[in-house]
């Protein structure tokens, strides 16, 4: 439990304001509050939870800035399927989206978003990626870089393996064939709807939490 304590203690002292947390002291501007802070701080809460252990206070916190976090990943993603390409990481492709994906998953998705716009959103980057050519070597293997084989943009520590962690994307198909994310109809996100022009788009709020 120590390791665990500590390890909650900093990203208490890490947290930056509006869903997002520092990888450290200070903010990078990248998507590792999706690839692994979010998803595994708010595991590690749960279980704590479930047994009754650990700071309720915190864990309520971290739900809502989780929430939070997927609401704006949900509005990250431009009509076609494209999202910003910054910071670290950006050779795990889809990956980026863990947030978005398990919220969906677990039930946590901030009113007004909905699994079907989840689930149509996240096909649309996912084709966006897969329609690249050069995404995959002649062994058939992720090829580093993020649309096609752009070895440049790979820091030192990913290699092949590591570009599987795009897989991530996919923790929502843990739903069952009758959940709604499944049998809901087409429906557009907050990308689509507000460059359609359509007059019922939410304004985006920070939280204060």
């Amino acid at each position: 439990m120590l390791v665990i304590d500590y390890a909650i203690m900093r990203f208490k002292e890490w947290y930056k304001g509006d869903g997002w947390y520092g990888d450290g002291v200070d903010l990078h501007m990248d998507y590792y509050n999706s690839y692994v802070i979010h998803p595994m701080l708010l595991d590690i809460l749960s279980v704590l939870h479930r047994h009754e252990k650990g700071e309720e206070e915190f864990y309520q916190k971290e739900k809502q800035r989780f929430s939070r976090y997927a609401e704006q990943q949900e509005r990250l993603i431009a009509p076609d399927g494209a999202y910003p390409v910054v910071g670290r990481s950006i050779a795990y492709r889809f990956g980026a989206f863990h947030v978005l994906s398990q919220a969906a998953l677990i039930n946590m998705l901030p009113h007004p978003v909905t699994k079907a716009q989840v689930r149509c959103a996240l096909t649309a980057v996912i084709k966006k990626h897969m329609s690249v050519r050069g995404n995959f070597d002649e062994k058939g293997w992720l090829a580093l870089g993020f649309a096609g084989h752009q070895p440049q943009i790979a820091e030192k520590y990913i290699s092949t393996g590591s570009l599987y962690l795009c897989t991530v994307a996919f923790v929502a198909l843990g739903l069952p064939t009758t959940d709604e994310f499944w049998i809901s109809p087409y429906a557009e996100w907050t990308g689509r709807k507000i460059w359609n022009g359509n007059r019922y788009v939410k304004l985006d709020k920070a939280i204060k939490q």
